[in-house]
C-alpha cells in the first residue's frame, strides 16, 4: 500500500502536551516539515521559548536551546554570528515576543540579523493563567482584564508586522492563520519561504500565525477557530507585508 501522509522526521516521536483544539501542534509539524523539505534538518537550531511551547525542544527533532522569557532573538542572533551556516529559528508567543521582549524583537529586526522569528499570536498569555497579552484584542476578556480590554485603560493591541515593516531591516515579514486545511497550506509556504531567505542570507524574516487558544479563551475547539476569522482576522489581516520584489518566490506569484 503506498503511504501518502506520515509523520515528518523533523519531529521526534514524544506525543505533543498542549490543549485541545491548540495551534501549536499544527505549527510545529510545518515548521519540522518546512526544515527537513529544504535539506537543513542536521544544521537547523531552534531556540524555545518560556510560554506554552516551552517544551519545543521535546518535539523539534533539531539541536534546541531553552532561553530566557523574551530574549529569543537575541539568543538567535548569537546562535546565527557563531555558525553562520546553520538555520536558526526562535519560536515565540505574543508575551514572550511583544512585550518582555519587543526591545529584541525590535533591535534584530532593525539590524536585520539572518533568523527567522516564528511568531504565534493567539491573543493572550496561555501558559502562565490567561493574562491579557500585546496582542489581546479590544473587548476581549482574560484574568487581567476580566470586564474586557479598553482603549483607556490599556491602549490598542499591537500590530507586529505592521510594526516590522516600517523598520528597514526586515526582509520578509508575513502573517497567516492555521484555521483550516487551505490556511496551513499557506502557513508553510510562509515558514518556508522565510527559512528558503535566511539560507539565501538576505537577513531577518519573521512568520507571524493567528492560533486560537480554547482553553483560555473559555471556548469550544470549533468556536474558537470561529473567533480567529471573525475576530482576529479583522483586526490583524493576513498577508505578506514585506518582501525582496526580486525574489523567486515573488516574481512567481506576479507571474
Amino acid at each position: 500500500m503506498e503511504i501518502v501522509f506520515q509523520q515528518t522526521p523533523g519531529l521526534t516521536e514524544t506525543p505533543m502536551r498542549y490543549c485541545p483544539g491548540c495551534g501549536h501542534g499544527v505549527v510545529h509539524r510545518l515548521v519540522a516539515e518546512a526544515y527537513t523539505e529544504l535539506g537543513m534538518k542536521e544544521k537547523t537550531i531552534g531556540v524555545a521559548p518560556v510560554g506554552c511551547s516551552v517544551f519545543a525542544d521535546e518535539y523539534f527533532n533539531v539541536d534546541m536551546i531553552q532561553g530566557p522569557h523574551g530574549r529569543g532573538p537575541a539568543i538567535a542572533t548569537g546562535i546565527k554570528r557563531c555558525k553562520p551556516e546553520s538555520l536558526v529559528f526562535s519560536y515565540q508567543g505574543d508575551g514572550d515576543l511583544a512585550s518582555i521582549g519587543m526591545a529584541e524583537t525590535i533591535h534584530s529586526a532593525a539590524r536585520s540579523e539572518n533568523i527567522t522569528i516564528i511568531f504565534i499570536n493567539n491573543a493572550i498569555y496561555g501558559m502562565t493563567g490567561g493574562q491579557m497579552a500585546p496582542t489581546t484584542l479590544i473587548g476581549m476578556k482574560s484574568t487581567t482584564s476580566p470586564h474586557g480590554r479598553t482603549v483607556e485603560a490599556n491602549g490598542y493591541p499591537i500590530k507586529m508586522c505592521e510594526l516590522l515593516a516600517a523598520l528597514d531591516g526586515p526582509v520578509y515579514l508575513e502573517r497567516v492563520s492555521v484555521d483550516k486545511p487551505a490556511a496551513v497550506v499557506k502557513a508553510k509556504r510562509a515558514i518556508k519561504r522565510a527559512f528558503q531567505y535566511q539560507i539565501e542570507k538576505r537577513g531577518f524574516t519573521l512568520v507571524e500565525i493567528l492560533s486560537q487558544c480554547p482553553t483560555d479563551w473559555g471556548m469550544m475547539p470549533l468556536a474558537a477557530l470561529e473567533r480567529v476569522r471573525k475576530e482576529m482576522m479583522p483586526f490583524f489581516p493576513l498577508g505578506i507585508y514585506k518582501e525582496p520584489a526580486d525574489s523567486k518566490a515573488a516574481v512567481a506569484e506576479k507571474e
